[in-house]
């Protein structure tokens, strides 16, 4: 299991999978072949079908400036290792193959090659189940922030100060924001006017994570700076459940980092034991993986035991078990900016209703990773990440 700081990327949206990793796969191509005269790259399966929604194009064209670029549409096949799947090309001026590389976006911005994968990260983390961590931590006295970072390295606090900051900048410049966000859904940005609508009410809990929500996902959607948590496309869910926590109870950055180094545990658990690609497993991987992490980490703000925090990591999952990944026209807008803020309450729910127990509950956390890749397995195709099925074909 890497570094959190794999875990948590800061970069342009408005996905994860289809922006951050085509871009970071374009810049690595083309330092492998920085003369070549002309860059051709082939997408396939879930990539081709919503690449130009996610902007795949503009981030390759972005990473490979300076010669041409030539970039070729393949809904029709999908590559078995993974639905994402990218074939870079690089050209001379007289049209010889200087040398290809298959590559795979497999969610998180993270890229993986079929065979030893040498871009995989190294890992740090020697448990890499929550029960095993809850067994370490009960074995040492320690919190689960403690875990991170003991194998992170204090240097991590620092990194995560930097994430942290990130997405409240986010939050605040979503806020201030009006008009309709790009493409030809012509989806008006909501965020502004719900903030101002919950600021006059006296019960305006819902309407502030709304907006906050609403503020980092249109933020997102218009291809602008956000932070991975653990996609882009469910990326407003942890900013917004943090930042209204962190108002209610005047939490302190020491506060804020620790809580935001348990939800990245979770995520990353997720990440490594599952998956986080929606073209891989649907939503539930994203916006439901985004509410676990929140859950959990509001079960810790709220004084939870570690049973607590897994019931409520448990929960954020296990009620998004099956959600589909079905954008109209391709767009990380309808229904993904909805579902952000809507999770968020939902984590706040899960936390809440678990505080109530003594923790003890029949299905773990590590269980309903399992049960969520599964269910994945077993979903159509059309409804991960295609534009082919459920909301995408009824609109269209």
């Amino acid at each position: 299991m890497q570094s959190l700081r794999t875990f948590y990327c800061i970069g342009h949206g408005p996905s994860s999978s289809h922006t951050m990793g085509p871009f970071n796969a374009g810049t690595i191509f083309k330092k492998r072949f920085p003369d070549a005269s002309l860059y051709r790259v082939t997408l396939f399966g879930s990539l081709a079908a919503t690449g130009k929604g996610h902007l795949t194009d503009d981030a390759l064209h972005q990473a490979l400036a300076s010669a041409g670029v030539e970039i070729l549409f393949r809904p029709d096949i999908t590559k078995p290792f993974h639905s994402n799947g990218m074939v870079f090309e690089a050209f001379n001026e007289t049209k010889e193959l200087l040398g290809s590389w298959e590559v795979y976006s497999v969610g998180g911005s993270a890229l993986k090659e079929v065979g030893d994968n040498p871009l995989t990260e190294p890992s740090i983390y020697p448990l890499t189940t929550f029960n095993a961590i809850m067994q370490w931590c009960e074995k040492e006295h320690k919190e689960l922030w403690q875990y991170v970072e003991t194998y992170e390295g204090e240097a991590i606090w620092e990194y995560l100060a930097e994430v942290w900051q990130s997405m409240q900048t986010t939050i605040d410049r979503g806020l201030k924001q009006t008009g309709v966000l790009p493409g030809i859904l012509q989806y008006p940005r909501k965020a502004p006017m719900f903030f101002a609508k919950a600021r006059k009410e006296e019960k305006r809990a819902h309407g502030i994570i709304f907006a906050y929500a609403l503020a980092t996902s249109e933020e997102n959607a218009s291809g602008n700076i956000v932070v991975t948590a653990p996609t882009c496309g469910a990326c407003g869910v942890v900013p917004a459940v943090l930042r209204y926590l962190k108002e209610l109870y005047n939490l302190d950055q020491i506060d804020c980092l620790r809580a935001l180094a348990v939800a990245g545990l979770l995520g990353n658990i997720v990440k490594f034991n599952g998956s986080i690609s929606g073209a891989e497993v649907g939503c539930q991987g994203e916006v439901g993986v985004a509410c676990s992490m929140a859950a959990g980490m509001a079960s810790y703000l709220f004084g939870g035991n570690l049973q607590q925090i897994d019931y409520a990591a448990e929960m954020g999952l296990e009620h998004h078990l099956g959600m589909t990944c079905d954008p109209i026209a391709g767009y990380v807008q309808v229904p993904c900016i909805e579902r952000n803020a809507v999770a968020a309450i939902r984590a706040i729910d899960a936390a809440e209703y678990t505080s109530y127990t003594d923790g003890a509950h029949k299905v773990s956390f590590d269980e309903i990773i399992q049960t969520m890749v599964e269910t994945g397995k077993d979903m159509n195709t059309k409804y991960k990440e295609t534009s082919l099925g459920g909301l995408a074909k009824r609109y269209l």
